[in-house]
């Protein structure tokens, strides 16, 4: 099986230069089909799904690999060698922003700008750091995950969604959750909430766009303004839209502030 096997690579657009969309926790590449759209006549698309989720092949888990995030910015990498992909544009949502810039770090020959919206190197608050939780907070939000995953998830993607006078959405996010398998779900999950990649975003070379959703639950704004500060060359922008995904909640706008950067 081919790695675009794998993970189930599409690709479309009549642009040359590549433009990778990645998604987030409990999500596919189908999150992005009211954005990748707006960018195939100036790029050549390409939508994946991770390890675990959409329609990629369950059987090449391994818990080891996925460990750490390291081991998703390798596909990342695998997939951009397999397509021998140069000048990416690579657009990550939430933990896929730091998959994204571990990618960038290891080959920055490779990329050329990426845009991270909602990103967050560490989820945890700690002495001089906002992350939004305490410890005990993800640890119970684990507890949760762990002994229930179809409850949590139907009490989790509301709120990580946002935009509560639009319950439709959270409800495609909920949908979402529980397609994935529950067990992968699990240890991304752990993987994701426990990381803390700060110490890399000093050596990202690659120039950088966040995108900061307004009201976000996952990544409040704290953390999207020290990513701005912490990474070399970076542009911060402060969405009107609010909740976490704004690839579904506010498609145009997150188009728009995509474009004034690229």
């Amino acid at each position: 099986m081919s790695i675009s096997q794998r993970h189930h690579v599409k690709i479309t657009g009549v642009g040359a230069k590549p433009m990778v969309f990645a998604h987030g926790f409990g999500c596919d590449q189908h999150m992005w089909r009211f954005v990748a759209p707006a960018f195939e006549q100036d790029y050549k698309v390409i939508m994946f799904d991770y390890v675990g989720a959409g329609q990629s092949d369950l059987g090449a888990y391994d818990r080891a690999k996925y460990g750490t995030l390291d081991g998703y910015a390798q596909d990342v990498l695998e997939i951009c060698r397999e397509l021998n992909l140069m000048a990416v544009t690579f657009v990550g949502h939430s933990v896929s922003a730091m998959i994204g810039i571990l990618a960038a770090i290891e080959e920055p020959e490779r990329f050329e700008r990426l845009v991270l919206v909602g990103p967050s190197p560490r989820y945890i608050n700690a002495v001089d750091y906002v992350g939004g939780f305490e410890r005990a907070d993800i640890e119970g939000l684990l507890e949760f995950l762990d002994s229930n995953y179809l409850g949590w998830s139907s009490t989790m993607a509301p709120a990580i969604m946002g935009n509560a006078d639009r319950p439709e959405l959270g409800q495609e996010l909920t949908n979402s959750f529980c397609r994935t398998d529950p067990e992968i779900a699990k240890h991304f999950a752990r993987v994701t909430f426990l990381s803390d990649n700060r110490s890399d975003l000093p050596k990202l070379q690659t120039k950088a766009l966040i995108l900061q959703c307004s009201e976000d639950l996952i990544a409040p704004e704290s953390v999207g303004r020290y990513m701005h500060q912490s990474l070399p060359d970076s542009q911060f922008v402060l969405l009107k839209a609010t909740g976490h995904c704004p690839n579904l909640s506010a498609p145009d706008e997150t188009i728009a502030a995509m474009r004034a950067f690229l």
